[in-house]
């Protein structure tokens, strides 16, 4: 049976540029297109590494290669490049909504090392956490108004979604095309009660993004309690929230792919360096 493969000519013409280049010595690259085919074959279908058809070639060649893009950021440099060719398009759309995603993870996601660990963004725990449930992984997720990723952190399933919004929203960077700074600021800012805190406001008002996040009925109870004292409630714009469901909308895309709905990644920088990177720049370069 023929392997379904995902990335068009056209999607490749736009992905080809910013692949590695062959060294000037040694051994030179394995097909880059057949590479990543593979590696979007293994998270599509959620398969183990030992069941490539042979039609991708070896796993052990994909399996180094994930790894090693991982480590050195060449996924990160990638999307970073596709970002800055939307923007200086004006194709991205910069109203943004954040939300998290919490998936149950496999029992092949456990058993890493807790010390020596490949790259310096693994974190001690792999981010996964133990609960009731199980093992869990969450990811922090911001989208622009087109439901396409922009930035995404993942963590273990138990952490809060108000504490990583900072993060979240640390790792939004587009480089521009010519001189400046990279954009880091949104127009506006959407996001569910969960991310309602002063902390998050006052951080978003400091730079100057309109925060669009309704109250939860504890705050506003709070607020009225204490009288005069409680303050004005924070604005918020009830027609401008509607556009929210285009965080859930790419969580959705996203998880189409299995290997993205549910973990079997044991290190952290495979999982979203690798599967969730890929996946990214696959739904850029498709738009």
């Amino acid at each position: 049976m023929p392997v379904r493969l995902v990335i068009t000519d056209a999607m490749w013409d736009r992905i080809e540029p910013l692949m590695p280049a062959d060294p000037v010595r040694g051994r030179r690259w394995a097909d880059h297109r057949r590479t990543l085919e593979a590696i979007a074959w293994k998270h599509r279908t959620c398969s183990s590494w030992r069941s490539f058809p042979d039609e991708l070639g070896l796993f052990q060649t994909a399996h180094r290669r994930l790894i090693r893009w991982a480590v050195d950021g060449t996924r990160e440099r990638i999307l970073a490049a596709l970002l800055a060719a939307a923007d200086a398009d004006a194709d991205i759309g910069w109203t943004d909504s954040v939300d998290s995603t919490v998936r149950r993870a496999h029992q092949h996601a456990a058993g890493a090392r807790k010390k020596g660990a490949p790259g310096r963004a693994e974190p001690d725990d792999h981010a996964l956490g133990r609960s009731r449930g199980g093992l869990s992984r969450k990811v922090h997720l911001a989208s622009d108004r087109r439901a396409r990723p922009l930035a995404f952190r993942v963590t273990a399933g138990q952490a809060g979604d108000a504490p990583a919004f900072e993060t979240a929203m640390a790792t939004i960077r587009v480089l521009r095309g010519g001189p400046g700074r990279p954009r880091t600021r949104p127009d506006a800012v959407l996001a569910d009660r969960a991310y309602s805190s002063r902390a998050n406001r006052n951080r978003l008002r400091r730079r100057g993004i309109r925060a669009v996040i309704p109250q939860p009925s504890d705050q506003v109870g709070h607020r009225l309690r204490r009288g005069r004292d409680g303050g004005r409630p924070p604005a918020f714009d009830a027609e401008a929230y509607e556009q929210r469901n285009a965080v859930e909308q790419c969580i959705n895309r996203l998880e189409q792919w299995r290997g993205l709905a549910m973990r079997t990644a044991k290190l952290a920088i495979a999982y979203q360096a690798a599967a969730l990177h890929l996946a990214t720049i696959l739904i850029w370069t498709a738009a």
